[in-house]
């Protein structure tokens, strides 16, 4: 993220590159390609300004019918692209900019609709667009690539995934490559695909690494692009290029659903929590021992009748890798470790470490009220957090020191990520309930009640809002 001088050096290079219409730039002042917008970083750069008081009828420059689902829109220059599920249909669909108009709607091929979880959705994982290229992923279909016109251009089947909550991290694009990761109950996995024929460039297991939700962010370190994946127990950078590990942090949560952020010094910051890990709420693992004292058919196997009376018996589903409906030894001793080694935290990760660097890299810990499924924001210096029950803290990102901690007035759970532009930050609970924060004073400018299920992170474009609840796409702006 750049700032001051640079960010308006960088501005008159994209004005004069739009202005002269330069065949195949594909830049412009203000875009949000994907989850999270430019760098999964949550942050508008643009200098126009953005709206604080917003309703249903307020603010609203347009407004358009979705399908259900719960992806982020993505935005490059006149287009939006997203996902939904209509009746049985995956599809991906291209809206007009300016007015919301749907300009196309195509749907993918699945052979088996996976399940998911009570609050989720088939179309749980956010596009991802260089403004020619738009690639949707599906976990019961795959990955897909159209055209900015709707034309499919290929397709990489995949799916369903052994994993009865269903596949939520989403692709990411830089340059000529896609990135995406899947962890499930089995065969998890992070491959790279060329962008234009959607050929797999490589591919590594990931077999250690059980059921998590986090979108991986790319992090430029001496010139070298990796490929930061957090994931369960440790967080594991890849090299873009070939695949290689380059170094690990270890002592963190059994799954994570939280994106990385980088700061303006070029730190990592990294949130990481899963219930059962923390207090007095860990829950400690039946040995193997006093789980198969209850094999009452002596099998070898335990099945979910047989299970005895713990809070883990009504998680036979993770517990049982491949879903056969028969745990065995074998796989409660992988399923049961990060119960018992888990560890909420969110982390601040100096740049430049190779192998382990647990010990050596890592700059600060924070250990309390830490989100399930937001997203940190990293804005002005600060790490913005929201929990369930809109637990706001602000840490000061350089030394992990608390600045602000309160209760929004906006309470309930929180599954959509924060984020900011304008000196403003935006939260959203699962009711659509929008909170505008200042992000220096931490005071709730404006609290509004857009009524319906939010699950979809807002989007930030070119002095514009973009929200994403129930099934309509709202457009606020000044």
């Amino acid at each position: 993220m750049m700032s001051g001088k640079h960010d308006r050096v960088r501005g008159i290079l994209l004005l004069l590159l739009n202005c002269c219409g330069l065949p195949g730039s594909g830049l412009q002042a203000d875009d949000w390609p994907q989850f999270r917008g430019p760098g999964a970083s949550g942050i508008s750069d643009s200098t126009k300004p953005l709206p604080v008081h917003v309703s249903r009828d307020e603010g609203v420059v347009w407004k358009t019918a979705l399908p259900t689902g719960h992806s982020s829109p993505a935005i490059h220059g006149d287009r939006i692209f997203v996902t939904g599920v209509e009746g049985q249909d995956l599809v991906t669909m291209g809206l007009d900019r300016s007015s919301g108009a749907v300009l196309w709607k195509k749907s993918v091929p699945w052979d088996t609709l996976e399940k998911f979880h009570t609050t989720g959705s088939l179309a749980q994982s956010s596009p991802a667009t260089d403004g020619n290229i738009v690639i949707s992923f599906f976990g019961s279909s795959g990955l897909h690539a159209f055209d900015r016109d709707g034309n499919l251009l290929w397709s990489q089947r995949m799916g369903p995934f052994r994993n009865d909550f269903g596949a939520g991290s989403s692709p990411i694009i830089d340059g000529d490559r896609v990135v995406l990761v899947q962890d499930h109950d089995l065969d998890s996995f992070i491959a790279v695909f060329d962008k234009h024929t959607g050929k797999e460039l490589w591919r590594r297991d990931r077999s250690e690494f059980l059921r998590n939700y986090a979108t991986p962010v790319i992090w430029n370190v001496d010139g070298k692009k990796q490929i930061v994946v957090l994931a369960t127990l440790r967080i594991v950078a890849y090299d873009l290029e070939t695949g290689d590990e380059i170094w690990s942090v270890g002592g963190v949560s059994r799954i994570i659903n939280m994106t990385p952020v980088i700061g303006e010094d070029n730190t990592l910051y990294a949130a990481c929590f899963s219930p059962g890990n923390e207090g007095d709420d860990r829950v400690t693992p039946l040995t193997i021992e006093e789980l198969f004292a209850a094999d009452s058919d002596q099998n070898g196997t335990i099945e979910e009748s047989e299970f005895p009376e713990h809070p883990f018996k009504g998680r036979f589903s993770q517990l049982d890798r491949n879903k056969d409906e028969h745990l065995t030894k074998a796989e409660y001793e992988v399923t049961s470790r990060p119960h018992a080694e888990g560890r909420n935290v969110v982390l601040a990760i100096r740049p430049g470490g190779t192998g382990d660097i647990t010990k050596t890299h890592v700059q600060w810990e924070h250990l309390r009220q830490i989100p399930y499924c937001p997203s940190p924001l990293y804005y002005r210096g600060a790490l913005f957090m929201i929990k369930n029950g809109g637990i706001l803290t602000v840490l000061k990102a350089n030394t992990g020191e608390v600045l602000k901690q309160k209760r929004l007035r906006a309470t309930q759970d929180y599954y959509a990520s924060p984020v900011a532009g304008d000196g403003k930050v935006y939260l959203m609970n699962v009711n659509g309930e929008l909170t505008v924060l200042d992000a220096d004073t931490w005071e709730e400018l404006h609290t509004t009640a857009l009524e319906g299920d939010a699950h979809a992170t807002p989007a930030i474009a070119d002095g514009r809002l973009y929200v994403r609840v129930g099934e309509t796409l709202y457009c606020f702006g000044n």
